[in-house]
């Protein structure tokens, strides 16, 4: 795998210009003409990019999944992620890569920025290709706009610059947030049967043995088995349900503890290790903040 450092370097592998700002660009996508190079085989880069792309006939790879980006759609990455692109499809890429825009920008500009640490913030920098933002043509305008505004602003480099390039890339992360939202509930569908695969799995979980043999579920097990990422799947419960998919889990936890506890005569200790807790008191602390009782309490009053 081979990583692309600078936001130059990612410039000269596109046959573009070098960057007006070594930190910060905006691509437009018709411009590009990628060398043919084995570094898009697998690549990261060094840098976070969003995109807005249409007609594109290539396959990108990011894990185990494809995105085909024949649509307009909206994706975004971070440094290291690890990207790849077919083969088959580099002659495709060189060919034609369709048109929309990219953002470029640097860890190193958002220094001294709040952006710097909101921007952890912004789960969809985390998704998966295959969760790509897909924009109504009102909201792709938007963007857009903000994509002209911070290309303009770098023509001409002074003191302000970097501040105001980042108030509009914070802007752009906002709107992604409400889109994504509103794809949440307008796909809402497809997003309540992955809720119920979600319930379905979590519930066979701890109705198998699994707890006991590998401890409380992770999230990353649970989306790979929904074939999502995790901060979608708990991105996309919290919005349908208003609650995270840890949150849904711990859920599912009481109501399998409340069950053992007024049905059966196992200690609080055997329940717990059943549930997959590896020490007592973390269950026992957890159905207290739950449900304000104790697992004792909750057990006498069934007496």
């Amino acid at each position: 795998m081979q990583l692309i450092e600078s936001i130059s370097e990612f410039h000269r592998l596109l046959s573009l210009p070098a960057p007006l700002h070594p930190l910060v660009s905006v691509i437009n996508v018709k411009d590009v003409n990628p060398l043919a190079s084995d570094v898009w085989a697998k690549f990261a880069a060094n840098f976070y990019s969003v995109s807005i792309k249409h007609d594109v006939t290539v396959r990108v790879k990011y894990g185990q999944q494809y995105y085909d980006f024949d649509k307009g759609i909206m994706s975004f990455s971070s440094p290291k992620q690890v990207q790849a692109v077919e083969l088959d499809d580099l002659n495709a890429l060189i060919q034609d890569c369709g048109s929309g825009w990219m953002l470029l920008f640097h860890p190193d500009f958002l220094y001294g920025h709040p952006l710097s640490t909101t921007l952890k913030s912004y789960g969809f920098f985390s998704y998966e290709f295959n969760e790509a933002l897909h924009l109504s043509e009102k909201e792709e305008q938007t963007i857009t706009e903000i994509f002209t505004k911070i290309e303009r602003e770098y023509q001409f480099i002074d003191g302000h610059t970097q501040n105001i390039i980042l108030t509009q890339i914070e802007l752009m992360l906002q709107y992604c947030d409400r889109f994504y939202q509103r794809q949440f509930i307008t796909r809402k569908k497809a997003s309540s049967a992955l809720l119920v695969q979600f319930e379905k799995i979590v519930n066979q979980y701890f109705d198998s043995r699994t707890a006991i043999d590998r401890g409380l579920p992770s999230l990353e097990d649970i989306a790979s088995q929904l074939s999502i990422s995790p901060r979608y799947m708990s991105d996309m419960l919290r919005t349908l349900t208003g609650q995270s998919a840890q949150q849904h889990i711990q859920e599912v936890i009481i109501e399998k503890a409340k069950e053992k506890l007024s049905t059966t005569s196992l200690s609080v200790a055997e329940i717990a290790y059943a549930l997959g807790f590896e020490r007592p008191q973390s269950f026992n602390k957890l159905f207290k903040n739950k449900t304000n009782r104790t697992p004792l309490e909750f057990r006498a009053s069934f007496n």
